[in-house]
């Protein structure tokens, strides 16, 4: 890599660094902590007995020994695992207004994780094309979630590798590299080809979520929605699996369009809805802050 791109890199890193510990201190503050809890609880110590307390809890050989009631004192197991599932493949380097869906998902992705190392979780990374390209065990602290940052912002997927795909052997991976329970943020531009991909990713997410706490978060460009004025176009109906001739220049193909990309990200929802997956979408060309707050807020709701 050239020098002047690691400056370049460097310099990202060190945006991305400022804007996201400043989101996490501040408007992010305390919403991961009392959205994502620990995993159980914990003994600590022993206290004289106060009115109120719960009885059951009563340490009847300290109790004895003392002379006096004591109960027992749990904490929470605060301690997460937190995995970053990061779609690499070339659909992520789109973007026609802010930034790219590559840098949406870094940004995000390193919010998440300075969230997460505030609240002394560790953190992973696997980071996917069409297939698993990248993995970095979990960890704990600022310099471990630099070089999780700089490993998204610094991969580049393989020419081979730009059609999108990977997600269900991401899925699957996860499942299979660690037993212990994690939360794995999925951050993707979720799309998907044909029939056989959609149930594929289906099964994937039920295995993982038998396990984890998957949270899907979809990347979205305002294009997605849009059919670009470039004449005809051969396009795969979803629908009919047939592939169609549009004129992009006509209104009549840019509304069939847009309901066929409409579509899909409905049936996308509904996908999520069936696993119980608490899920958002977020946006190029939008500030990510609200979407995730109010992700945050449903699923406090919820759970």
């Amino acid at each position: 890599m050239a020098t002047q791109n690691r400056a370049e890199l460097r310099t990202k890193l060190r945006h991305i660094e400022i804007a996201t510990t400043r989101l996490a201190n501040q408007q992010m503050a305390g919403q991961y902590r009392s959205v994502f809890k620990g995993r159980g609880m914990s003994f600590e110590e022993v206290r004289p007995y106060q009115d109120g307390d719960d009885v059951r809890l009563i340490d009847w050989n300290v109790s004895a020994r003392t002379g006096q009631l004591h109960i027992k004192v749990f904490i929470e197991e605060r301690e997460l695992t937190v995995f970053l599932l990061v779609d690499a493949s070339g659909s992520t380097g789109f973007g026609t207004r802010r930034m790219s869906r590559r840098e949406l998902i870094a940004e995000v992705g390193a919010l998440l994780a300075f969230s997460a190392i505030k609240n002394n979780d560790r953190v992973g990374l696997l980071i996917f094309t069409d297939t698993v390209q990248h993995i970095v065990p979990p960890a704990k602290g600022r310099r471990h979630v630099m070089r999780v940052i700089m490993d998204i912002l610094n991969f580049q997927a393989p020419p081979t590798a730009q059609v999108p795909g990977g997600l269900e052997k991401a899925l699957r991976t996860l499942h299979g590299i660690t037993k212990k329970n994690s939360v794995a943020f999925v951050l993707s531009d979720f799309f998907v080809r044909d029939d056989a991909e959609y149930e594929g990713l289906r099964k994937a997410m039920a295995v993982a979520r038998r396990r984890h706490d998957v949270v899907p978060l979809v990347a979205r460009d305002p294009a997605d929605l849009e059919l670009p004025p470039v004449g005809l176009l051969a396009l795969h109906d979803p629908e009919s699996g047939q592939q169609l001739l549009l004129d992009s220049s006509r209104p009549a193909a840019a509304r069939l369009f847009r309901s066929w990309a409409e579509a899909a990200d409905l049936r996308l929802r509904g996908l999520f809805k069936s696993q119980g997956l608490d899920h958002e979408f977020i946006h190029t060309d939008r500030d990510y802050i609200p979407a995730l707050l109010k992700l945050f807020r449903r699923r406090a709701r919820r759970h």
